[in-house]
């Protein structure tokens, strides 16, 4: 529930179709910037509205505006025109403004980049109310003539000091030139300072004042915490938060879209669910991303400066500055991502070395010095010496030397492996011949059989004859007697007559 104040929204004069959204969205009693800016919109006055992250500021334009917004007929409009910095703004916008048209007719239509411009240009085609949009996509869509913005009676610029920020100031003039110059106009930023009142002042006519928050004043229900870390430590401490204090409902913020992404694929490899959202991811997968966190299937959120304020999602229990951002400011916005609404949250910033004058430019902007917090579970020593084994792990791979030899090694381990597998194909190629052949020869033996008993027995006699005067032969030779086996006995009585 939003924290009340001391008066009530009956008491605005708002219509009972109003009262009806206003009591169909939970909201009792108006925040301090919704109490003092309703009754001026109501009045029809141009105002300058600057109030904490979170309080309300919403609320505070878009139910008057549509409490005293006529209806476009048939295929005209916008009558009412929102312009906000970021997608997930406009989201955000749409979707409460959408509740509140269930109850006062209003056709509501979003534009943005990062989607298809026929569906949308088919919905301006059918005439809306309410038209919120950012910058880029809504210029691109007048260059198409695909949007007519002389019937808008209310222009609100939400989150102008973003918008400034991120060079879109050309823009809001040449949307800002196609509205009529008779019209109201609001204006809503965290901060009202010198860039707002010489850029923005000009677009208004005699706009009242509206200040419940100053520059760097943080919201009351944030208490705010910084570690001191090595940069290499920073990955495993924010493990070490997440199991100590909770992972259900955390925003971790990063310095780059890079750091982002890997942030979330280290904690995914932990085990927890993490979507991650940055200006690279389309606009369905940054949607899809918020869906999930909504509704609680993924718990935790890595997202950059870009989405700072783009992110409104309710009961956010507390949030991580991994990186400290480079702009002071941006560190308000990120914190206001928790403790919204009333509720309480609070913030951890990891504080590296490099990052100490970052720190002292942050507490000079917010006024205060950020206490530290203590983990009792978190050895950083003994993380230090994992990190820096990992980086010479890490540099050992990248080494061009010691890349080469491995590579020559499993090379050379390559070969080795090579010609085993060929001598083990080798041997077995033997052994399976050698046990062929037995097979073989076992196969084609056969067994003797005597077809006629006289000749066995007179081959018997022969064959024994002659191993008998085979083994006679070398006794004689070596008793010295002659050789007088038949024919050469003959041929030696020849070689004696001839010598005569």
């Amino acid at each position: 529930m939003i924290r009340g104040t001391l008066k009530r929204f009956d008491e605005f004069g708002l219509s009972a179709k109003t009262l009806e959204a206003v009591k169909a969205m939970g909201y009792d009693s108006p925040t301090p910037v919704q109490e003092k800016a309703i009754p001026l919109v109501l009045e029809g006055r141009d105002i300058i509205a600057a109030a904490k992250t979170g309080t309300g500021k919403t609320g505070a334009f878009s139910l008057p505006s549509m409490d005293k917004l006529g209806h476009a007929k048939g295929g005209r409009g916008p009558l009412m025109l929102v312009i906000t910095p970021t997608r997930e703004l406009a989201d955000q916008i749409g979707t409460v403004c959408g509740q509140i048209a269930q109850h006062t007719n209003h056709r509501i239509t979003t534009v943005v980049g990062g989607l298809s411009y026929n569906p949308q240009i088919e919905k301006l085609r059918r005439g809306t109310d309410v038209l919120i949009a950012t910058p880029g996509r809504l210029i691109d869509l007048m260059d198409q003539k695909a949007v007519n913005l002389s019937e808008v009676s209310l222009l609100v610029l939400d989150e102008a000091d973003r918008m400034l920020d991120m060079g879109f100031l050309p823009a809001v003039r040449k949307i800002v030139a196609a509205c009529p110059k008779q019209r109201q106009t609001l204006l809503f930023s965290a901060t009202i300072d010198r860039s707002i009142t010489n850029n923005m002042k000009s677009l208004l006519s005699d706009p009242a004042v509206v200040e419940i928050a100053h520059k760097g004043e943080t919201a009351d229900t944030i208490e705010q915490y910084i570690i001191r870390t090595p940069q290499t430590v920073k990955a495993a401490l924010l493990k070490a938060v997440l199991e100590e204090k909770g992972s259900e409902r955390v925003i971790v913020f990063a310095r780059t879209r890079s750091r982002a992404d890997s942030t979330c694929r280290r904690l995914k490899r932990a085990g927890y669910t993490v979507e991650a959202i940055h200006s690279d991811r389309s606009q369905n997968q940054r949607k899809r991303a918020l869906e999930r966190f909504a509704n609680g299937e993924a718990n935790i959120i890595v997202a950059t400066d870009v989405l700072a304020r783009g992110i409104d999602v309710s009961e956010v229990n507390y949030v991580i500055n991994m990186d400290l951002p480079s702009q002071p400011e941006d560190y308000v916005h990120r914190i206001g991502r928790t403790g919204r609404a009333g509720r309480c949250g609070f913030a951890v910033s990891f504080v590296s070395p490099d990052t100490e004058s970052a720190l002292r430019d942050i507490q000079k902007l917010i006024k205060r010095e950020i206490p530290e917090m203590k983990l009792a579970n978190f050895d950083f020593a003994a993380a230090e010496a994992e990190a820096v084994q990992k980086s010479q792990n890490t540099q050992a791979r990248r080494d061009p030397e010691l890349a080469q030899a491995k590579r020559e090694l499993a090379k050379r381990e390559q070969k080795k492996a090579k010609r085993r597998q060929e001598n083990a194909e080798k041997n077995e190629t033997k052994a399976s011949a050698s046990r062929n052949g037995k097979r073989k020869g076992q196969g084609s033996a056969k067994p003797e059989r005597p077809v006629n008993g006289r000749k066995n027995q007179g081959r018997g006699k022969q064959q024994g004859s002659k191993q008998l005067s085979q083994s006679q032969a070398p006794k004689r030779a070596a008793s010295g007697a002659s050789d007088m086996r038949p024919g050469r006995a003959h041929r030696a009585a020849m070689q004696k007559r001839r010598s005569r």
